[in-house]
Order: C-alpha cells, then structure tokens, then sequence
C-alpha cells in the first residue's frame, strides 16, 4: 500500500496548493522565485514539500495584502536567502509608505476644508482670474515643480478637463491662478491615493461649481478604509513572518 507523503511529515505540490485555493503551478513559481525555499525531491525526482514551505507560503500570502505582490515577494526571497535585515528594511520601507499616504490623505482633508471655507455661495461662479503671471498666477513650470510632477503631466490634466488655465495675451503661456493650483493640488494628491483620472474628474467638477462636496468626502472615507486595511493586512502579515522566522529557527 502507498504510503500518503503527509504521514511522513512530507507535502506534495497539491497538498500545498488545495490549502490556500492555488494551482500546484504556482506553487512551483513560487519555489522558482525564491517565495519557498527549495523542495526536497523523491528518488523519482518529484518535489516533496513540508510544514516549513507551507508557513513560507501562509506568510507569503499574508504579506501580499498590506506590501503589494513586488515587495511581499522581495520580503520571502531576503529571508529565504539569510538577508533578513534586509527583509525588516522592506518591510520598514512599507510602514514608510503606508504613513506618507495617510500624511497625503490629512493634506486632502485639510485642502477640502479650506475649499468648504472658500466655496462660492452660487452654484456654477468662479473668480475672474489675475490679468498677468505674478502674485496670482503661475506659469506650468513652477507649479510642476512645486508639484513634484513634469509639466506633460499637467498638460494632459488639461486634457482631461482636471485644470483650465488660461492663456496669458502677451506671451501665450498657460496661466494657473489660485483656483487652477488648488485644482492640481487635489488631482495630484487624489491620483497619489490611487485614483483613476476618470474618478477624479467629477469630483473637480463638483468642486469647481461648489453644487456639494458629497462626491469627495465619500472618496475620502474610502481612502482612509482602505489605508486602515492595509495596516491591519501589515499587522497580520508580520504576524505570519514571524511565525515562519521561527520556524526556520
């Protein structure tokens, strides 16, 4: 009678893979890409796994929600290879873009703020905008630089109907007065939280005619859920590392 491999302390690829809703495919890739440490082999050369590759792919796996697929994936390969200062150094880099995200979505709230305080009382009613470039304006280099963005990035916002500068009559360059900079503000910052241009647009545009902010404060509350899970996932991802780093132990 054959003998199961799991009452040997031993896992086949399927065995690994039904435990987690995969194929025994990418099992294997992962193993190929350093995620797992090597299988052991039988006699006849088939991949034998044990408790150690399936605490390798439950940390794995648990990693991915809260650091992305790219750097989950660098986390196993640095302690599968013994570099796991290196691992804690990702893992940091993670918690560093988890806490400049929710420092951007403050400065998003703190621009809505100031739009609800500026937001004119007529539906539809903007500003005349300054005559020239100077205290109330600004040309597209400037601001992309104060952006931290190339000036083609605003170029297509325009396109995309997300600013409206004017032409300056002297010169012809593109003039950004107050409004045009708040403009880019919010779609610079709303596009660094994840949003689709398309998503952004009516959300300019209920600013702009000040018909109700609505719109953006229920982006906002889906900005913050969806930074407080990936906290948490950080939290339960850490927790199955750890879990892994004993056992290598």
């Amino acid at each position: 009678m054959r003998r199961n491999p799991q009452s040997s302390g031993r896992l086949r690829p399927v065995d690994l893979a039904r435990g987690h809703g995969l194929s025994t495919q990418a099992v294997r890739n992962y193993e190929e890409d350093g995620i797992l440490p090597p299988a052991g082999r039988t006699p006849h050369g088939y991949r034998t796994y044990t408790s150690l590759h399936a605490a390798a792919l439950r940390a794995f796996l648990a990693l991915v929600p809260g650091h992305g697929h790219r750097r989950a994936a660098s986390i196993m390969r640095a302690v599968n290879q013994g570099a796991v200062d290196d691992a804690f150094r990702l893992i940091d880099e993670g918690h560093a873009q988890l806490l400049e995200d929710r420092a951007t979505l403050t400065a998003v709230k703190n621009a809505l703020r100031d739009l609800e305080s500026t937001a004119a009382p007529e539906s539809g009613v903007e500003p005349a905008p300054p005559v020239a470039a100077g205290p109330g304006g600004t040309f597209i280099g400037p601001l992309a630089e104060r952006l931290g963005i190339r000036p083609a990035t605003l170029r297509k916002w325009e396109r995309a109907g997300l600013v409206r500068p004017r032409r300056d009559r002297l010169t012809g360059y593109r003039v950004y007065d107050a409004a045009d900079v708040r403009d880019a503000r919010l779609v610079h910052q709303l596009r660094r939280g994840g949003y689709p241009l398309a998503r952004i647009a009516p959300l300019i545009t209920q600013v702009r005619s000040a018909g109700g902010l609505e719109p953006l404060q229920a982006a906002l509350g889906d900005w913050h859920a969806r930074l407080s899970g990936r906290g948490r996932a950080m939290l339960h991802g850490a927790a199955e590392l750890e879990a892994y780093l004993r056992e290598r132990d």
